[in-house]
């Protein structure tokens, strides 16, 4: 589970190299410092062009956020579950809100044998998974949701069969959908199920991570190829964004939010025990 211990490393925050060595403020530092910077860089670049979208999703997708928040606190406040899924690399974003530290105890993985990562070999089989329709109302069909639930369908194109039918296939069973994708790939790319359509034409919510097509940040003279994708950032961030919506939604209607707390602070594995017990029923990866 995510750790939330050692923020901040060895007590350095935000310095370049050597700055505040000491910790102690008010204290001068006589040594010359000649500061680390990444402008112009490759690295530099790319960090640039992640917080610009960050910026961007911050801004532009601030009422979807707000209303994803909500839906989540609704199904927990109702006694709904909570899942999420991705396939491929999105599965990225769906496994860091699940048993996370500082997240909701509530929000379980939906899985299947070569669709969470790349977990099989070869790796490109679990790419062709996610074109082949059926599949996806087999996985909805031996998992535990149910109507009342809410379901996060993580994918970046939202073009491929196995989303855009298992959002389909989800609401048809009475499920709460948001879905996460580039809204983006809609309009510049055929969408690659019968029905025509992508992803964010079956979710109750939809949250556009901006991405470009192609997922790729960079480009040099020197490299055949665009390259440094960000998906995974954007979305994963997007998606705490929502995690924290939905706990401070709970909050403010007197529910105290299921969060889980660091396995490695003190206390912490006394809190989640008592977290697990008083929500087993609806967690799902301690089964």
């Amino acid at each position: 589970m995510g750790d939330t211990g050692g923020r901040g490393g060895a007590g350095n925050r935000g310095g370049g190299v050597g700055r505040g060595g000491s910790g102690d403020s008010g204290v001068t530092d006589v040594t010359e410092v000649t500061d680390v910077t990444t402008e112009g860089t490759l690295s530099g670049r790319f960090f640039d062009a992640a917080i610009r979208l960050l910026e961007r999703v911050r801004d532009e997708e601030a009422e979807p956020v707000r209303a994803a928040g909500g839906l989540l606190a609704d199904t927990v406040a109702s006694g709904g579950r909570l899942f999420a899924f991705g396939a491929g690399h999105s599965s990225l974003a769906a496994q860091d809100i699940v048993y996370r530290a500082g997240g909701l105890a509530l929000m379980n993985l939906l899985a299947a044998p070569g669709l969470v990562g790349v977990d099989v070999m070869p790796a490109t089989l679990g790419s062709a998974l996610e074109r082949v329709e059926g599949l996806a109302s087999t996985v909805l069909a031996c998992s535990p949701l149910r109507a009342g639930d809410a379901l996060v369908i993580i994918s970046l194109s939202g073009r491929n069969a196995l989303p855009v039918e298992m959002a389909m296939r989800a609401r048809e069973l009475g499920i709460r959908l948001i879905g996460v994708t580039s809204v983006a790939y809609a309009t510049e790319t055929s969408p690659r199920h019968a029905s025509g359509t992508f992803l964010k034409d079956h979710c109750d919510i939809v949250l556009d991570s901006k991405i470009a097509v192609g997922d790729a940040e960079l480009t040099l003279d020197t490299v055949p190829a665009p390259f440094a994708p960000a998906s995974t950032v954007v979305t994963s961030a997007l998606l705490q964004a929502v995690m924290a919506t939905a706990a401070g939604d709970l909050a403010d209607r007197g529910i105290e939010p299921p969060l889980l707390r660091s396995g490695n602070v003190d206390g912490g594995l006394a809190w989640n025990d008592e977290v697990f017990e008083k929500y087993g029923e609806r967690i799902f990866y301690r089964r």
